[in-house]
C-alpha cells in the first residue's frame, strides 16, 4: 500500500506556502552505480537546483532544505570535506542565480561550527539576497531540531532572568520567534523511503503533512514535486477540527489560495 496514494490527479494543485524536505539518499544513489559517495552528494547539488527553480515557479513562498545536520559530522573525514568544499562552492557559484530570481538565502543552523571560508560565503550570500521576496530559500547546514529548541530556551530564560520577560508571558509564538526558522510547515518531503523526521524542523512540522518517496534525492524532480503537491492536495487539514467545522469555517466555495493546474508545475 502507498501511503502517499491520495493522489487528486486531474484537479487543481495546493501549493504549500512553506515546503520543507528531507534530501536523503545521496550516498545510496552512488553506491548502487560503484560510485563513491560524494558523487552522489555532487548530484544531488543538481536536484538542490532543479527544486528550488520548480518550488519558486510553482509559488511556494518557503523552501527549508536539510542539507547538513548537526549529527552529520559523524560521518567519514573525507565525506564530511567533501560536503563542505561542495556547499562552498554551490554557495558561491549559485549566488548570482538566486539573487536574480529574487530568492532569498537564509542559512539555519551553528554557522560558528564551519569553516572561516565557509561562513564568509554565507554572510556574503545572505547580504546579496536580504531584500529578495519572491521565495525564502532556507538552507539548513549544522542544524538540529533539539539544538534548536535548547538555543531557544536558553535565550527566553536569559530574558526571565533579566527581568525582561515574565514566565507568564512566554507562549508558543514567542517560542516560534526565537527559532532559526519560526514559520511552521505545511508540507514535509522526505526522499529515499525512510520514515522518520531525523531531528528536522520538529516545533515547525507539529502540523506538516508528510509525503515519503522511495525516489533518491538525485532522482527528485519536478514529476516527483507535482506528485508531493498532489499529496498535499488530497489531505485535508483538521488541525484538530472535525471535518464538518473544516467545511462550515471554509464557507461554499471555498478554495484554498494557492492553486496551480498540473501542467504548471
Amino acid at each position: 500500500m502507498d501511503i502517499n496514494s491520495n493522489s487528486n490527479q486531474g484537479a487543481e494543485l495546493k501549493v504549500p506556502r512553506h515546503l520543507a524536505v528531507i534530501m536523503d539518499g545521496n550516498g545510496r544513489w552512488a553506491e548502487a552505480r560503484g560510485m563513491i559517495r560524494v558523487r552522489g552528494h555532487q548530484q544531488g547539488a543538481e536536484a538542490v537546483r532543479r527544486i528550488i527553480a520548480a518550488a519558486a515557479k510553482a509559488g511556494v513562498q518557503i523552501l527549508t532544505l536539510y542539507a547538513f545536520s548537526s549529527e552529520n559530522w559523524k560521518r567519514p573525514r573525507t565525506e564530511v570535506q567533501a560536503l563542505m568544499k561542495l556547499l562552498g562552492r554551490a554557495l558561491t557559484e549559485n549566488a548570482q542565480t538566486l539573487n536574480d530570481n529574487d530568492i532569498k538565502v537564509k542559512i539555519i543552523g551553528d554557522v560558528t561550527a564551519l569553516s572561516g571560508a565557509l561562513q564568509k560565503s554565507i554572510h556574503k550570500l545572505e547580504d546579496l539576497t536580504k531584500d529578495n521576496q519572491r521565495m525564502l530559500l532556507n538552507i539548513a547546514i549544522n542544524y538540529g531540531s533539539r539544538l534548536e529548541l535548547t538555543r531557544a530556551v536558553q535565550q527566553i530564560a536569559v530574558k526571565v532572568q533579566q527581568g525582561t520577560l515574565k514566565p507568564e508571558d512566554i507562549s508558543e509564538d514567542l517560542i516560534s520567534r526565537e527559532l532559526y526558522a519560526p514559520d511552521n510547515v505545511d508540507l514535509l518531503v522526505r526522499t529515499g523511503g525512510e520514515f522518520r523526521l531525523s531531528n528536522f524542523l520538529l516545533w515547525q512540522a507539529a502540523y506538516a503533512e508528510i509525503f515519503v518517496t522511495d525516489k533518491l534525492w538525485p532522482d527528485f524532480d519536478e514529476a516527483e514535486l507535482k506528485r508531493a503537491f498532489a499529496f498535499y492536495s488530497g489531505r485535508e487539514r483538521r488541525f484538530g477540527m472535525t471535518s464538518a467545522q473544516i467545511r462550515e469555517q471554509a464557507g461554499p466555495g471555498a478554495a484554498d489560495k494557492t492553486n496551480i493546474k498540473p501542467e504548471q508545475v
